[in-house]
């Protein structure tokens, strides 16, 4: 991978809570030396242009993709991946980020049947694992991380990743676009603040924090999985840095 660390790669992460951080992207960010910045939609700050990173990641957040009546600042933000989406250019996005894709590219978001939270068994589309695609490092049945009561509908001309028995669409890849509803980047201390402002667990696909949290080698491994793809997307952007401006 000595090709991938050598990248210089500037990563802009949008964020939409103080329970709700990065994860361990810093902590893969800070390994291949690549820079970070970012933009707390919450707190009404101001967006770069889009000249000013190379990959944009949209993380997650307790709000839904359709309150923005609660939450004015959705608007604007809507209309920043919209220009994203329209020049064609990298963007990831996790659980409330995945949402906001879907919407733009025009499919619905709504309340799954059922909510979510601990380790899920995502069944990956064979095409995610085909050689050189962007999940082939994964395993065909991987054991990944959630925290999530909505879901979407695959857009237009996208494919979706894969499924869990609680949820059909955990995320889609539709050119420079990735979506994941599930969460490779959280760890435990990272979830001590959603845990801290949901202390109730009900439900058949909601397991208690004492069960999740010890299942040290699960956030290592989804830790690493993320750097896999993390790099793959990095390979990418070169092709697509003209278009910006």
């Amino acid at each position: 991978m000595a090709d991938v660390f050598s990248l210089s790669m500037r990563i802009h992460f949008f964020e939409h809570s103080d329970i709700e951080g990065i994860g361990t992207f810093e902590d893969l960010l800070f390994e291949r030396t690549w820079s970070a910045t970012h933009t707390r939609w919450d707190l009404n700050q101001t967006p770069p242009d889009p000249s000013q990173w190379d990959l944009l990641v949209v993380m997650g957040g307790p709000m839904n993709v359709y309150e923005d009546a609660n939450h004015p600042w959705l608007v604007a933000e809507k209309a920043y991946l919209d220009r994203v989406l329209a020049l064609g250019l990298p963007v990831l996005g996790v659980c409330l980020g995945a949402q906001l894709l879907a919407e733009r590219l025009g499919a619905e978001v709504t309340r799954n049947e059922y909510t979510e939270i601990g380790w899920s068994e995502l069944m990956l589309e064979p095409a995610m694992r085909a050689p050189g695609a962007l999940f082939d490092h994964m395993p065909a049945v991987a054991s990944v991380f959630q925290w999530h009561g909505d879901t979407f509908a695959i857009p237009q001309g996208a494919d979706r990743i894969g499924s869990t028995e609680a949820c059909r669409n955990q995320g889609f890849v539709k050119g420079n676009t990735v979506a994941l509803q599930f969460h490779l980047e959280l760890e435990p201390d990272a979830l001590r603040g959603l845990v801290r402002a949901q202390p109730h667990f009900r439900g058949p696909f909601i397991q208690k924090p004492d069960a999740f949290l010890a299942n040290a080698v699960g956030f290592r491994t989804n830790r690493d999985w993320l750097g896999a793809i993390l790099d793959k997307m990095a390979k990418r952007v070169q092709p697509v840095a003209s278009i910006k401006g």
